[in-house]
C-alpha cells in the first residue's frame, strides 16, 4: 500500500486523470491484442470476465492518434451486434462501452439518427446489427468489432457481408468478443491460420464482480455445460462419431417429465483401489415404463461417482445411493472383480438386492442403444450432472477421446440396460382374453 500511494503521489494532476483512461496499464492479460499478423482476433470469455470493455479499448486504440486530434492506425470501424438496440446499449453507451472508456478530449459523439460515432479527429464507427446482414453491403471499413457473436441470428450471412466490407488500409483487422456456442462460422473462424485467440473465465474479472454473483453461478452451474460454455468460456463443439451430441444433452437438461416406477443404481468398479485407479462410476437412473416399449421413459437422477476409493468406500457409496432414492436393487458389472464385487456390497448391507452384469460386448456397443434412447428424447437429466455429460459428450463411434476411462457413462449405460433395453427386448404385449 505505501508503494501504491508514493507512486501515485509523485503524478502529476493530468497524470492522475489520465490513469483510468491506460488500459494497457491495468488490463488483464486476456484483454491486450495479441502480436502480430492476424486478421480476427477472437476474445472468449465466461459472464463477466471483461470482454465488452476489451473489444471497446481495442477500438479505442484503432482509431486514436497520440494527441486527441491526431489519425489513429484505422479510421472507419463496423460496429456489429445482434441487434442495434445491444450496439447502441452495450457497444457504445454500456458500462463498459465506447463513451464510458474514452477520456473527455477523445470521446466521441453519437448521431443517433445516422446510427454512428464521431471522433474529435475524425474517425468514424457505424453501427450494424446481425438481423440485417445487407445493411453491409456497400460500405466498406479498416477495422470492426463483433460482440456477442455466438448470438447472432444470422451470424454466418452477417460475417460473409462483414468480410466483404472489410476491405481498406493496408491490413484490416477485426475483434469478436463473444461468450462460445456451438456455431459452425464460429468455430470456422477460430480454426482459420489468420485467427488468435484468448480466453478467460468468469473468475479473472472477479474483482469487478459481486462476489455472491460468483457464489451463487458457480454453486448452480460448476461442472455443468452450461458452466463449462457461460462461466469457463469453452467452445464446447461436438467430437466426429460422437453419440451423445451437445444439443441432444441440452435438451435432456431442460426437459424433466418423467415420473419413475423403478429405479436402480449402476456401479462400474475400478480394478483396483488405490490412489492411481480410475473412478468408480455410480449413476442412480429411474424409469417409467407402462404401456409399449415406445411409451418408457427414463431420468438420471444422481451421479454418486467416487474417486480413488477403495471397494469398501464406493460400496458405501453405492448403498446409500440405494437407500437415499428408494432404488430397486443395486447392478454392477463383475468383469473385473467377479464374485467379490457383490460381496463387498454385502458386507455395507447383506439385504441389498443386487444383480450382477458382464459385459460382452465393447464399450461402444454397449453404449449406442442407450444413445439412440436419448435421441428419441426418452431420457431426462436432472440438473446438475456435469461430470456425467461431458464424459457422454467424448464417446464416440470409435471409442472414447477423454481420459481415462468412461466410468459414469458404463454406469449409465447399465442402468439404462437394466431398466428399459433389456425389457423392450423381451416385451411381449399383454393377451385379453375373451369369454365365447
Amino acid at each position: 500500500m505505501d508503494v501504491q500511494e508514493e507512486f501515485l503521489s509523485n503524478l502529476s494532476p493530468n497524470a492522475l486523470a489520465s490513469l483510468p483512461y491506460l488500459f494497457d496499464f491495468w488490463a488483464h492479460p486476456h484483454q491486450l491484442a495479441p502480436e502480430g499478423n492476424w486478421r480476427s482476433w477472437v476474445i472468449l470469455g465466461g459472464r463477466g470476465a471483461g470482454k465488452t470493455r476489451a473489444g471497446a479499448e481495442w477500438v479505442r486504440a484503432e482509431v486514436e492518434g497520440p494527441e486527441a486530434g491526431d489519425a489513429g492506425r484505422s479510421s472507419r470501424v463496423a460496429l456489429v451486434g445482434e441487434t442495434l438496440e445491444q450496439v447502441r446499449n452495450v457497444m457504445v453507451f454500456g458500462d463498459s462501452g465506447i463513451i464510458a472508456c474514452s477520456p473527455p478530449d477523445r470521446r466521441p459523439a453519437w448521431e443517433e439518427s445516422r446510427r454512428r460515432l464521431v471522433w474529435p479527429n475524425g474517425a468514424e464507427a457505424q453501427a450494424f446489427s446481425a438481423h440485417d446482414p445487407e445493411r453491409l453491403r456497400g460500405p466498406q471499413f479498416d477495422a470492426a468489432w463483433c460482440d456477442e457473436l455466438g448470438k447472432w441470428r444470422n451470424a454466418e450471412a452477417t460475417w460473409d457481408m462483414l468480410q466483404f466490407a472489410l476491405r481498406l488500409g493496408e491490413r484490416p483487422r477485426q475483434v469478436i468478443t463473444t461468450t462460445p456456442r456451438k456455431l459452425d462460422i464460429l468455430k470456422a473462424i477460430l480454426d482459420n491460420a489468420t485467427t488468435v485467440t484468448t480466453r478467460a473465465r468468469t473468475e479473472e474479472n472477479a474483482a469487478f464482480l459481486a462476489a455472491s454473483f460468483l457464489e451463487a453461478v458457480r454453486a448452480r452451474y460448476d461442472g455443468t455445460r452450461l458452466g463449462r460454455q457461460e462461466l469457463d468460456g469453452e467452445f464446447l463443439a461436438d467430437l466426429d462419431g460422437a453419440l451423445w451430441s451437445g444439443e441432444t444433452l441440452d435438451r435432456a437438461v431442460r426437459e424433466r417429465d418423467v415420473t419413475p416406477g423403478r429405479v436402480v443404481v449402476a456401479v462400474d468398479p475400478p480394478v483396483t483401489g488405490n490412489a492411481n485407479s480410475d473412478s468408480c462410476g455410480i449413476v442412480v437412473v429411474g424409469a417409467a415404463t407402462e404401456g409399449p416399449p415406445p411409451e418408457w421413459r427414463a431420468v438420471v437422477l444422481e451421479d454418486a461417482t467416487v474417486h480413488r476409493a477403495s471397494p469398501m468406500m464406493w460400496a458405501r457409496a453405492a448403498v446409500a445411493a440405494f437407500h437415499a432414492h428408494g432404488a430397486d436393487r443395486i447392478v454392477a458389472e463383475v468383469n473385473q472383480g467377479g464374485d467379490l464385487v457383490e460381496q463387498v456390497v454385502r458386507q455395507v448391507d447383506p439385504l441389498v438386492p443386487f444383480r450382477a452384469v458382464r459385459a460382452s460386448r465393447g464399450k461402444v456397443a454397449r453404449a449406442e442403444p442407450a444413445a439412440a434412447l436419448y435421441e428419441q428424447g426418452r431420457v431426462t437429466h436432472v440438473p446438475g450432472l456435469g461430470m456425467l455429460e461431458a464424459e457422454m459428450g467424448q464417446m464416440t463411434a470409435q471409442g472414447y477421446r477423454g481420459q481415462g476411462s468412461p466410468d459414469r457413462v458404463d454406469a449409465l449405460v447399465w442402468a439404462l440396460h437394466d431398466l428399459m433395453i433389456e425389457p423392450a427386448a423381451t416385451w411381449r404385449r399383454p393377451q385379453v382374453r375373451t369369454l365365447g
